[in-house]
């Protein structure tokens, strides 16, 4: 089976959850981990499976101009850098508007300041109804990873419930195989 992570991220924060899904998911074969800014629209269209994850901003789904604004924000911070193309990438939301899931299985994952779902929102769902309208069949609930401030770093357990929460797709992939 051939399942396909692709991930937007600021900070690098959503990488790394990316890297430990992927981990979770390596006993279902090969997977491929995509940043949405590096690569072209097609690459999910072999795919098997499809797990897709980005950053909050502003309540949902990145936009160009959250990100711009994100980038800005990190050149006025010594310690904080950007993931290239980041800023000027297409973002997510381009990239999941030129998918087609014919049926296909997918999740969505985002990463969000730890606070409570109401005050900061969640990217997840919006990823989520996107895949669905797009004809993917979403396999699990939208789940969000959570960062300590809005550039991180990742909260302490979080790549461990990354790469659990890969693991638990695992078995539901694995029912559809």
């Amino acid at each position: 089976m051939r399942t396909v992570i692709a991930y937007e991220s600021i900070y690098g924060n959503t990488r790394q959850v990316a890297e430990a899904i992927a981990a979770g998911l390596e006993p279902l074969g090969e997977v491929e981990l995509v940043s949405v800014n590096d690569e072209d629209a097609g690459v999910a269209d072999g795919a098997d499976a499809l797990i897709v994850g980005g950053p909050t901003h502003m309540h949902g789904l990145a936009t160009s101009m959250s990100r711009k604004q994100a980038a800005q924000a990190a050149e006025e911070e010594e310690d904080v850098s950007v993931e290239p193309g980041a800023a000027d990438g297409p973002g997510l939301r381009k990239w999941l508007s030129q998918q087609t899931g014919d049926g296909k299985p997918a999740a969505a994952f985002d990463t969000r300041l730890d606070r409570a779902p109401l005050l900061t929102g969640a990217a997840a769902r919006g990823i989520g109804k996107r895949l669905r309208r797009r004809g993917y069949q979403v396999i699990a609930d939208p789940e969000s990873f959570l960062v300590e401030d809005s550039e991180g770093p990742l909260a302490q357990g979080e790549l461990e419930r990354a790469q659990a929460w890969g693991a638990s797709l695992v078995e539901v992939l694995g029912k559809q195989a």
